[in-house]
């Protein structure tokens, strides 16, 4: 029965039966809206920007003078006895007033050794930053590409299912027919019923599973729960991927291990910012000052000064307690951390990529063995259903080729999903997540 196969092919391979209402969601549309919308990527520029200005602040507060400016205007009003050494007579003056005016501005630069590589670990914090946001993106657009697929996996997998009852409603008729005939007995009937409203359940269980996996990718879009769309049905797998180009693009574009590189960048950086300390410190400063002082009382009833002064002085630290060499020591014990994290994640890198690549390649064999026995169940199943329609077979022989299909259907399914998850794995591991456009659509893949 070839119409059977053409059935399941087109099932299995064809796009899905669109709802006028609902918009279509590619892969490259699902990304794109996941990237605008979603909050922690969000956070996380916020946390980019954050790092940009940490380091522009420390330039500036390292490198850059300060200039401040000061206005002092002071009033007293007093009553004042006076008597001069060279009187006896006292002076009495009622409400005296006296005035204070002074305006000051003040520059000054420090320059401190330590702060040249302040500065750079300030820097390296900004690139780790920046890396670990590439990292959420790179974790998104993967997971977003992963509900994807498994979104369309389930429909067609419900399609399958959908076939699946449409014969076993035809041994149902069947049955039915023969038994109202006179040809069958009503356990025959009532079995092809029981089979029936299994197959049924399963259906509906399935679209419960599809309900449930388009709120997971909606939540990966930041969209609500109920958002619909189509998704289109075809899964493009790259079946030429090698182990060897993996892991050398892993050396060079796995984000999480360019985190670690810079964070052993910042430890070595932070043991020569430690050891700067003891470098001695210049510092430059430099004022005008202008002062006026009016008094309606005593000797000095003006006095008025204005000038500059400047002055530079150098520190050296002789002794603090062990303090700086606590601080290199501590710097030292962290470097070496960050050097036995940076290995750490050199293993676990290529160990993932490896498993990766080995559950990759296995499906890879799989989709082969998988097809070929779907094949194989489809012609079995479409000669069970003619040997039942003309009473050669009974319903154990049709209910087992057609188990055995549904059985066929749902293993290539998962071995080609299989592949398609893992391939996206590996690019992520690889640092290479991007769209390639082509006759098929977008996919994931190596340029």
């Amino acid at each position: 029965m070839k119409k059977l196969f053409l059935i399941v092919i087109v099932i299995l391979f064809s796009h899905l039966s669109l709802h006028a209402q609902d918009e279509i969601m590619d892969l490259e549309k699902a990304v794109l809206m996941g990237l605008d919308r979603n909050y922690g990527l969000k956070i996380a520029q916020n946390d980019v920007n954050v790092a940009e200005r940490n380091v522009k602040i420390g330039v500036g507060t390292f490198f850059m003078p300060t200039l401040t400016g000061t206005f002092l205007n002071s009033f007293n009003r007093e009553d004042v006895t006076q008597q001069f050494a060279n009187s006896n007579e006292q002076n009495q003056i009622p409400a005296a007033g006296t005035e204070n005016e002074n305006y000051s501005l003040v520059g000054f630069y420090g320059f401190r050794p330590d702060a040249i590589f302040t500065v750079k670990v300030l820097g390296e914090l900004e690139k780790i930053s920046e890396l670990q946001a590439k990292v959420l993106v790179e974790n998104t657009v993967a997971a977003i590409s992963s509900a994807y697929y498994r979104l369309v996996l389930e429909q067609q997998r419900y399609n399958v299912l959908q076939t699946t009852l449409e014969l076993s409603q035809a041994r149902l008729d069947i049955a039915k027919a023969r038994y109202e005939l006179g040809g069958a007995g009503k356990r025959d009937f009532l079995t092809a019923q029981v089979d029936y409203n299994a197959d049924l359940s399963l259906l509906v269980n399935q679209d419960l599973i599809i309900k449930n996996s388009r709120i997971n990718l909606n939540e990966l879009l930041a969209q609500i729960p109920s958002y619909q769309y189509q998704v289109n049905d075809t899964i493009v797998v790259d079946k030429n991927l090698l182990l060897e180009d993996l892991v050398e693009n892993a050396y060079i574009h796995n984000k999480q291990f360019l985190v670690a590189q810079r964070q052993e960048n910042a430890a070595f950086l932070s043991i020569k910012e430690a050891q700067a300390a003891r470098l001695p410190q210049i510092n430059l400063n430099a004022a005008y000052n202008k002062n006026t002082f009016t008094s309606e009382a005593g000797f000095l009833l003006l006095n008025q000064r204005q000038g500059y002064n400047y002055g530079v002085n150098l520190s050296l630290p002789i002794f603090s307690g062990l303090t700086i060499n606590r601080r290199i020591q501590n710097a030292k014990v962290e470097r070496n951390s960050a050097s036995l994290a940076l290995q750490d994640m050199e293993i676990q890198m290529v160990s993932d990529i490896q498993r990766a690549y080995n559950t990759y390649n296995t499906n890879i064999q799989l989709l082969d063995i998988e097809f070929s026995n779907y094949k194989t169940a489809v012609e079995s199943a479409d000669i069970a259903l003619e040997r039942f329609r003309l009473g050669i077979a009974d319903y154990l022989q049709f209910r087992d080729a057609q188990v055995n299909l549904l059985t066929a259907e749902n293993r290539l399914l998962t071995a080609l999903f299989n592949i398609k998850e893992m391939e996206i794995e590996l690019m992520r591991l690889s640092g290479r997540i991007y769209f390639q456009g082509d006759s098929a659509g977008f996919r994931l893949g190596l340029p």
